[in-house]
This record gives C-alpha cells, sequence and structure tokens, in this order.
C-alpha cells in the first residue's frame, strides 16, 4: 500500500511564515498589503497563482515569487510547527504502507522543514512545485510520486485538507481522505471527498479500517 501525503494544513502549520512573506513580498514591491484572509483563502495554491489571483500583473508575479521566497527561507523553519496528530499520523502510516509527500510547496523548503520536524525519514519521496509541469488539481504530481514509488492505483490512497489534493487524486483515479484541520472548508470538502475526517491521524486509521475489510 501506499500513502501519499499533502504537507500545508495536514501536516505542517506554516500559515503565519506565508502570510508574513506575502506582506514582506508586497512591501518590497511597493505594493498594498492584501487582507490576511484574502491570501489565506489561496493557500494551497502555487504561488504564482496566488499572487496572480492577489491582483498582481502576470508579467509581475516571478519578481514578487521571488520576494517571497527570499523572506520564507528566512522565517519558515521557527514559524512551521506539526499539526496535532501529524507525527504520529506518519509514523502509524509507515507500518502500513509506503510514503510519499505531494506538495504545490518548493520541494526544497518542504524536505528542509521535514527535516527541521524530524519526520522525512519517513518518506520515500516527496514530488515539489518544481518536479512537474502542472500542479494539483491536476493528477501529474498525484501520479509522478506514485512512479516514484512503484504504486498502483488500487492500492494508493491520498490524504489532503484542500479539493485540489482530493481532485489530484480522483484524476489519478486513487482513493483519498480530506480532513479538516487545514484551509478547505467544510462544504467544499464535503462536495468533492467521499471520505472526510478531522486530521491526518483519524484519515490513517480509516485508511487501516477499510484496508482491513
Amino acid at each position: 500500500m501506499t500513502i501519499l501525503f499533502d504537507l500545508d494544513g495536514t501536516l505542517i502549520d506554516s500559515t503565519e511564515a506565508i502570510l508574513q512573506s506575502f506582506e514582506y513580498a508586497f512591501a518590497q514591491k511597493g505594493e498594498l498589503p492584501r487582507s490576511r484572509e484574502q491570501i489565506k483563502a489561496l493557500i494551497g495554491h502555487p504561488l504564482d497563482f496566488m499572487f496572480e489571483h492577489l491582483g498582481i500583473a502576470k508579467e509581475r508575479v516571478p519578481e514578487f515569487v521571488d520576494t517571497y521566497k527570499e523572506k520564507y527561507r528566512e522565517i519558515n523553519r521557527p514559524m512551521t510547527e506539526l499539526l496535532p496528530g501529524a507525527k504520529e499520523a506518519v509514523v502509524r502510516a509507515g507500518t502500513i504502507a509506503t510514503l510519499g509527500v505531494v506538495t504545490t510547496k518548493t520541494g526544497v523548503y518542504s524536505r528542509e522543514l521535514l527535516e527541521y520536524l524530524g519526520i522525512m525519514h519517513h518518506f520515500q519521496t516527496l514530488v515539489g512545485r518544481e518536479d512537474v509541469l502542472y500542479p494539483k488539481p491536476h493528477p501529474e504530481p498525484v501520479l509522478k510520486a506514485m512512479k516514484h514509488l512503484d504504486a498502483h492505483p488500487e492500492t494508493t490512497w491520498m490524504i489532503g485538507d484542500t479539493c485540489m489534493d482530493i481532485n489530484s487524486a480522483a484524476k489519478a483515479k486513487v482513493k483519498s481522505v480530506a480532513v479538516q484541520c487545514g484551509y478547505g472548508a467544510e462544504e467544499e470538502l464535503q462536495r468533492c471527498s467521499e471520505f472526510i475526517k478531522e486530521n491526518a491521524l483519524e484519515a490513517v486509521q480509516l485508511i487501516e479500517k477499510i484496508q482491513r475489510v
């Protein structure tokens, strides 16, 4: 069996680091700040998508992304923590499956964070934004992780906190569990997901139960 995890909102909470990095980018580039609510509503999407949907002209997006990353790299470790039950979820999942991470975050930062938080060694692959042409909700990230792990669709699961995760899994023809500990609204998750649990640990426990049947 294979279990793939999303990162932000599923295993980690780096909200404050993300918000401060956006605020820094807007300030450095002479842009008026956007509200934290506007930014939080887009977390989970790639950075270029987020800046464009926050009103930055497409041709200027790359410079905003670079400025964001400059700040994020500086502050992300002390401002990121594992979500409740996340470590237990990963440890437990590792006893029944091969594990991977599929995220729209930059893969380099994601690996550094997971190493800092002490859980990277549980994962056999990590697919980040720079590793794919098309990010979630496209199936490419999930399919790429599966290829790395020699995984089969009928025995692969995805755990994520937004419909982007769930839809990416569905398009890759794998099963999924949505979690409510992240950025996806409950009503939205109910529309896209068959299974919804509070956090990653409960999701892993559900997968165990289903696989035993």
